[in-house]
């Protein structure tokens, strides 16, 4: 019986997993509830669980047999602050808060597939299900990585995924090398002589200065970057004063940054303090700026890709598995496990009909339908990493 009709069996249940989850959205250190869920239904299984690292995040232990090997499964449980539009049964309950990037989905899957591992037991060795908190641009992976994640949970290999829409359920994307751009933010504060609206010749204009700042800060990519590097830089806030006749002493500039590798990020945040520092005291203003990488780039280890690409392969026929998606500027703190221990992030799909909406939409919602696909992906890698002598 192919793993893929086996897992099916346990479709209804990942469902009402994933819909109770959706309901009860949880943002960034703060998933108690779902920790609680998990935790539940890993004892349940049968699997050892340990709470706490990275605050509220998890890691379930399942062993067989007397193999050293091991391999990591991650998947992200926090929500992101968003007021849900739509309007189903199990659409978020608390204001202000919603699964808007499935990670709700992604912790069903996983927690699918454990309970999938724990009743057949076709390894040898240990597997390690950390269920991650605050993937949103907190620093979750940095949190649990902090608490001894790996020194106290080796893995030799490391396996997560994420939804994709617009590409079709029974679907995946593998990427080998650079999959997505790491990210910054950045804030600049301008200070200049606040004065009357009537008397600018007594004042030294932060929003000018600001205005220049902002015109000059996109000749890095274009005059810093090399053009086969791809990178962007957005400002995305522009905020100064509070009144029609009065010209503020204060202006900030805000944005984000992103690239393909920690080279071209530290390149762009040299430059930006350059170019911040040196048009502001040539209008005689000053500027500080606060340059700060929540993301790493995600790159994939070439060979566990490539591993990663058969097993999709071996679940739903090469002609379904795409390696030649174009790049993602989004982020994802996966990648600081990544840095750590060789693995591979994937792509499933999320379906592709007319209306779906992107991650991080209000009217966004998991495809239920993909779940049985990725709990099977996290199994078979499983199986097949720590196959039985």
């Amino acid at each position: 019986m192919k793993i893929i009709a086996q897992i099916q069996d346990g479709h209804g249940q990942m469902t009402e997993w994933r819909r109770d989850i959706h309901a009860h959205p949880e943002l960034g250190f703060e998933e108690t509830r779902t920790a609680d869920l998990v935790a539940r239904q890993l004892e349940g299984f049968g699997i050892e669980v340990h709470r706490g690292i990275g605050r509220t995040g998890l890691v379930g232990v399942l062993r067989n047999g007397n193999s050293p090997r091991s391999v990591g499964l991650r998947a992200d449980m926090d929500a992101l602050p968003v007021e849900e539009a739509n309007t189903f049964a199990h659409r978020s309950q608390h204001a202000g808060r919603m699964h808007a990037c499935g990670h709700d989905g992604h912790t069903a899957m996983l927690l699918g597939a454990a309970r999938y591992l724990a009743a057949t037991r076709r390894f040898e060795g240990t597997v390690n299900f950390i269920f991650q908190p605050a993937e949103e641009g907190l620093g979750g992976a940095r949190a649990m990585i902090a608490d001894g994640l790996f020194e106290r949970f080796p893995c030799e290999s490391l396996f997560g995924m994420h939804n994709r829409p617009k590409l079709a359920v029974g679907r995946f994307a593998v990427y080998q090398g650079p999959m997505m751009a790491g990210g910054a933010f950045f804030d600049i504060d301008i200070t200049g002589v606040g004065a009357h609206g009537a008397r600018p010749e007594s004042s030294v204009d932060p929003l000018m200065v600001g205005v220049q700042i902002a015109s000059t800060l996109q000749t890095i990519i274009s005059r810093n970057v090399r053009p086969v590097d791809t990178a962007v830089l957005s400002i995305t806030q522009f905020k100064a004063g509070d009144a029609y006749n009065v010209i503020a002493q204060t202006a900030r500039l805000s944005g984000t940054v992103r690239a393909f590798s920690n080279e071209t990020m530290a390149l762009i945040e040299r430059n930006m303090r350059r170019v911040a520092t040196g048009v502001a005291e040539s209008m005689g203003a000053s500027a500080q700026v606060d340059f700060r990488v929540n993301f790493a780039p995600l790159v994939n280890d070439e060979q566990q890709a490539a591993f990663a690409r058969s097993v999709c392969e071996e679940l739903v026929g090469a002609d379904q598995v795409s390696t030649s998606q174009p790049l993602i500027m989004a982020s994802e703190d996966f990648s600081y496990m990544l840095e750590t221990v060789p693995g591979c992030f994937v792509n499933i799909g999320n379906g592709d009909v007319e209306g779906s909406c992107e991650v991080h939409n209000p009217a966004y919602d998991f495809n239920d339908a993909a779940l049985p696909l990725g709990a099977s992906f996290f199994a078979r890698v499983v199986e097949r990493k720590l196959a039985l002598a």
